[in-house]
């Protein structure tokens, strides 16, 4: 797997290059400007300068009135011949014939040629009556003020880069920083750590990257306190049973437990033995409800008849307690397409957990109807299935976590009687798969309602 590069150095790397390619591409446009601007100066200055010579040849007395001007010219690198109408030429300089022509035509000329291997400027300026004067500067001479600009300007190109190059540097570390501490942050989470807190700086979206890290932080270490909780209860919860069917059957083993006490230690044996069946397959259940496949079998459920059956048995079991049970049911069939053993299992938990905080004497009720709530169509939205009990009840604070896992087994343990921590969990779960709704609330009987809205 290939390193890839810390975000501080391709952060520096794109400003810098965003950088430099603006200032070079700003300084192509300068260069050209400049050398155009020098160019036209340097030919305009020579055209001023064929003027003044050609003035002052006009004025002159004597046949060879362009030597001293010539010995000026010449120290400025500027070549001079002085063309007559005649054709005679006072200069030595190789001037091109076509110039040459034309300053003994009169003319004015303004060209470059390449004369000896180099290139000149040349301006032909006309001389009154008489022919005209030429004057010739080599480019090279024309241009060193230009390179001298030139030389300079990039000097300052280069300070400005390197200037540039310094501050996206620290640019690019100051908004990298945040991200590199929430890099570090996240390996920190990995490795275990849940006591990390970043500051939100930079950009908004590195703070919200921050925030989502102190976000996440939080919440792992919420979730790992409820799992080291949950794992607390649950060996609890197995040490029980797993005690009580060790020591009855030591006593059938050892032979304490004989006749009427062995068959009797052999009850309890079973009933813990289902127990803990019973707490292991919530278990596994509440395990394979986050698995993709997690096996549903939809078919059309007569509601009425799924809750009347299941009536029966708690009917039964509540009458052994004297609790007072009692089912509500419509008086048709209510079909909804779902699980019918998932939801027999979500109503054997409602009740279950009803029974163990229900005193003797307190009543039960299973109840099914239909929502209130109606559809476009005008049908009804829901079917709603209930129980609720008149045991202790349910604080205001304990409704919203009720099906939350251990939740409510941490809070009422060694208060009032509790159960594994995973039965009301399991049934939020199972509902939400079914695509139902399951919330908890107060019981005009006095304790608790737990009701569960399914799709009609």
């Amino acid at each position: 797997m290939s390193r890839r590069s810390p975000v501080t150095r391709q952060l520096t790397l794109a400003i810098c290059g965003a950088v430099a390619a603006a200032v070079l591409l700003a300084g192509l446009v300068a260069l050209g400007l400049i050398r155009h601007s020098y160019d036209g100066q340097a030919r305009s200055t020579l055209h001023r300068e064929a003027g003044l010579v050609a003035e002052l040849a006009s004025r002159a007395a004597n046949t060879r009135p362009t030597n001293p001007v010539s010995r000026v010219l010449s120290n400025t690198g500027i070549e001079l011949v002085r063309v007559r109408a005649n054709g005679r030429r006072l200069g030595t300089f190789a001037i091109d014939q076509a110039d040459l022509t034309a300053a003994q035509a009169g003319q004015t000329l303004s060209t470059s040629r390449l004369i000896g291997g180099h290139r000149y400027l040349v301006e032909v300026a006309p001389v009154a009556s008489d022919g005209g004067v030429v004057l010739a500067q080599r480019s090279s001479v024309a241009a060193a003020v230009t390179r001298t600009v030139l030389r300079r300007f990039l000097g300052a190109l280069a300070i400005g880069l390197l200037c540039a190059g310094l501050f996206g540097a620290l640019l690019a570390r100051r908004i990298s920083r945040p991200l590199v501490d929430a890099a570090s942050a996240a390996h920190r989470l990995a490795a275990g750590e849940r006591d990390i807190r970043l500051r939100p700086d930079g950009p908004a979206e590195v703070a919200d990257v921050a925030e989502s890290l102190n976000s996440l932080a939080a919440a792992l270490a919420t979730s790992e306190g409820r799992q080291r909780q949950f794992l607390l209860s649950i060996s609890h919860e197995l040490r029980t049973p797993l005690t009580a069917i060790r020591g009855f059957a030591e006593a059938v083993a050892d032979g304490v437990a004989v006749d009427g006490d062995a068959v009797a230690a052999g009850e309890t044996i079973v009933a813990e033995s289902n127990r803990l069946q019973r707490l292991v397959s919530d278990l596994l259940d509440l395990a394979r409800l986050g698995a993709d496949d997690f096996r549903l079998d939809l078919a059309e459920v007569d509601l009425t008849s799924l809750v009347a059956d299941a009536a029966a048995v708690w009917s039964a079991r509540c009458l052994s307690l004297g609790v007072l049970f009692s089912a509500e049911l419509p008086p048709a069939p209510v079909f909804v397409r779902t699980d019918p053993t998932r939801i027999r299992q979500v109503v054997d938990g409602l009740a279950e957990n009803a029974l163990r905080v229900t005193p003797s004497g307190a009543p039960i009720v299973l109840s099914l109807g239909l929502s209130s709530e109606a559809t476009d169509a005008g049908s009804p939205a829901a079917a709603v299935i209930s129980v609720r009990d008149g045991g202790p009840g349910l604080t205001e604070a304990d409704l919203p976590v009720a099906f939350d896992r251990s939740v409510l087994y941490e809070r009422y343990r060694g208060v009032r009687q509790v159960g594994t921590g995973v039965g009301l969990a399991l049934v939020g779960a199972l509902v939400g798969r079914l695509g139902g709704t399951v919330n908890a609330g107060h019981a005009p009987e006095g304790g608790a309602a737990f009701t569960v809205r399914l799709p009609y």
